[in-house]
């Protein structure tokens, strides 16, 4: 019998109504036989609600541990709410269903509080679900320690949570989300985007890294290591209204033509740092990217640029918004130290990438890039490649016009 894991955003579970239609998908999937867990998100907006509550109770008084584990504790209690009314609503259709939190799962987790990875899942208590012919209904986002403490997984945790427990239980996983797949890029900037029948796991994860909001980066990551068939899909159907829909993420084998380019990506939380007049020699970029990282400061594209004054660089690198202050911090303390002359910082920036398997195979791909944009008159202030994408860092005035133009160039609106 085959099983499949089917996770349902806070969108999708934010009333009542909303939740029966997720309990009539979930019923038309149980209907053809399968094996069902379902992994469900808090109601829309209620984790916002619970954390400014925990803001609202204020930090730990001087000398004792930062709330972080009381923090879990709290926000992790709407998907709590949502688990316990679907599987209700489930049992008032004549279905066995049960809730599960993460502990009960277990879902075990390491102990960084806030963002907890997934260790380890015991399949042995959502097997005896499935004998007994019942529907799981589990709380996402959550998990628990080794030594029983409740953690989270971070923003978006809840498809993590669905693609370690369809690896964990061998079966395929579907996202449910407001969107009916996944697209050459945001159908709101663009309208001649289009839905993508299949995206390989790569693709998928340099989307989700670059900006794309459909699928959160660590649950794609998940799903390539143990090679879950993953759809996207609406839950704003009713079953059986739209055979065929959604996207699948898969094994780039499984694609029978290689586009060129798949998608464009864009992203407004960007922050650019420059410092100006560094010792050019061994050891300096050690120092900046070693302080940085022992931050938990994520820096993503660098570029290093030969000053004026002899012996010395100019470097730039970009940070995500909120992380910038704290950068500037960070190495504005080791300027005595390093050496360099000054620190500017730029919040009005924003990435843009294009992304594609074909890149492998095809020359040529950048400089239609360059060139789309120059046509535009945008300038660049920053290029990052790697095998299958290539992003650009430009003034944020210009992110729509440029993922226009981009959509174009490529032919992705005729897909």
């Amino acid at each position: 019998m085959s099983r499949l894991v089917m996770k349902f955003g806070g969108t999708s579970v934010a009333d009542l109504e909303r939740i029966r239609r997720v309990a009539r998908l979930v019923a038309a999937e149980v209907a053809t036989g399968k094996e069902v867990a379902v992994v469900v998100s808090a109601m829309s907006g209620k984790t916002n609600e619970l954390v400014a509550w925990t803001d609202g109770a204020g930090r730990a008084a001087q000398g004792l541990p930062e709330s972080d584990d009381e923090y879990d504790a709290v926000v992790a209690s709407g998907e709590q709410v949502t688990a316990g009314l679907l599987a209700m609503t489930l049992r008032n259709m004549g279905h066995k269903a049960r809730s599960f939190l993460g502990w009960q799962v277990p879902i075990i987790t390491d102990e960084a509080h806030g963002r907890a990875r997934i260790e380890e899942i015991p399949p042995e208590n959502l097997e005896e679900c499935f004998a007994n012919g019942e529907i799981a209904v589990i709380a996402g986002f959550q998990g628990v320690t080794p030594k029983r403490r409740i953690t989270t997984l971070g923003r978006g945790g809840s498809d993590t949570s669905a693609v370690a427990i369809a690896a964990a239980v061998k079966g395929a996983c579907d996202i449910y989300t407001d969107v009916d797949g996944v697209y050459t890029t945001d159908p709101r900037i663009e309208s001649k985007a289009k839905r993508l029948a299949k995206i390989s796991y790569e693709e998928m994860l340099e989307m989700a890294s670059l900006g794309a909001k459909v699928l959160q980066t660590r649950s794609v990551e998940m799903a390539m290591a143990h090679r879950v068939p993953v759809r996207v899909l609406s839950s704003f159907v009713e079953p059986g209204e739209a055979p065929g829909q959604g996207t699948i993420v898969c094994d780039e084998e499984e694609i029978m033509e290689k586009r060129i380019v798949s998608g464009v990506a864009y992203s407004r939380d960007e922050a650019k740092i420059t410092l100006l007049g560094l010792p050019d020699h061994p050891g300096v970029s050690s120092q900046i990217f070693g302080r940085l990282a022992d931050a938990n400061v994520n820096v993503d594209m660098i570029v290093q640029s030969r000053a004026r004054t002899n012996a010395t660089a100019n470097m730039e690198f970009t940070v995500g918004k909120r992380d910038a202050a704290r950068a500037v911090e960070i190495v504005q303390a080791a300027k005595a130290e390093i050496g360099f002359e000054d620190v500017a910082v730029n919040e009005d920036v924003a990435k843009v990438s294009v992304i594609g398997v074909g890149m492998r195979s095809h020359a040529g791909v950048a400089q239609s890039m360059f060139a789309a944009l120059a046509e535009k008159n945008i300038n660049i202030q920053v290029i990052s490649t790697s095998e299958i994408k290539i992003s650009v860092l430009i003034d944020a005035a210009y992110t729509e016009l440029a993922v226009r133009a981009l959509h174009a160039v490529y032919g992705l609106d005729q897909l």
